[in-house]
């Protein structure tokens, strides 16, 4: 899944408003948070999977540069998982009513704790002192969904830079939740990925236009080594 190039109408309307094209630019290393959202074989291995996303598997490259970068630099990552667990039936029971029945059971088989689905895909660079967060909602900041808020904030991060699949759902659900919980929220728009290039950029120039920032790896990576270096 390629970045995204915006239109210079959207540029254009951001600097209107913000002022600048990159609103969080002046990224703070020790307070910067990777959450990388769902790359699990459930959505990147046809084999177990029930919603498969094939691009997922071509941004794993540039959430392992960030995730190694973000260490560096002194902040953290977080590699969130997807799970299914009997409280769904009853706490999220509208999910449940707009599957079909082969849907659910599929979802069920692939995302529980301990299944082959459920595990995140083996070339990412996990990392002993990185955590693995569980939530049960497309939103991993919708509060009740996990404890990644808390534990962001346990270690002062104030700032996510969000990655993983889908672009459009899971992860465009978690960046607005994080800003309207008072994180700054960058989308990453190389190491997002949907299931076409359509909903891809759709998805971030909406996060872009009123929630948040988009900046691609490289600049992302430049910004932090940078940082980091002058506060050395």
């Amino acid at each position: 899944m390629n970045g995204v190039t915006f239109p210079q109408s959207v540029i254009d309307r951001v600097i209107a408003r913000r002022g600048t094209p990159h609103i969080f630019a002046d990224l703070d290393p020790a307070r910067t948070a990777l959450v990388v959202i769902d790359l699990q074989r459930a959505f990147m291995d046809e084999t177990v999977g029930h919603a498969v996303c094939p691009a997922a598997r071509d941004i794993v490259p540039n959430v392992n540069r960030l995730a190694a970068t973000v260490r560096q630099a002194g902040g953290g990552v977080f590699w969130v998982k997807n799970t299914f667990d009997a409280s769904c039936l009853t706490e999220w029971s509208v999910m449940q009513d707009i599957s079909t029945q082969a849907m659910r059971a599929k979802r069920a088989a692939a995302m529980t704790e301990g299944t082959p689905g459920h595990d995140l895909w083996p070339t990412l660079d996990l990392q002993p002192e990185d955590e693995i967060v569980q939530k049960k909602r497309f939103s991993a900041f919708l509060p009740g969904a996990s404890d990644l808020p808390d534990r962001l904030r346990a270690r002062g991060f104030d700032t996510v830079l969000i990655t993983g699949t889908v672009t459009n759902v899971c992860c465009e659900s978690s960046a607005r939740d994080a800003m309207m919980t008072n994180f700054r929220v960058v989308m990453v728009s190389d190491a997002n990925a949907a299931n076409t290039e359509a909903e891809h950029e759709a998805s971030l120039i909406a996060f872009y236009l009123t929630f948040g920032d988009v900046m691609d790896t490289d600049m992302l990576i430049g910004r932090l080594a940078g940082a980091a270096q002058a506060a050395a």
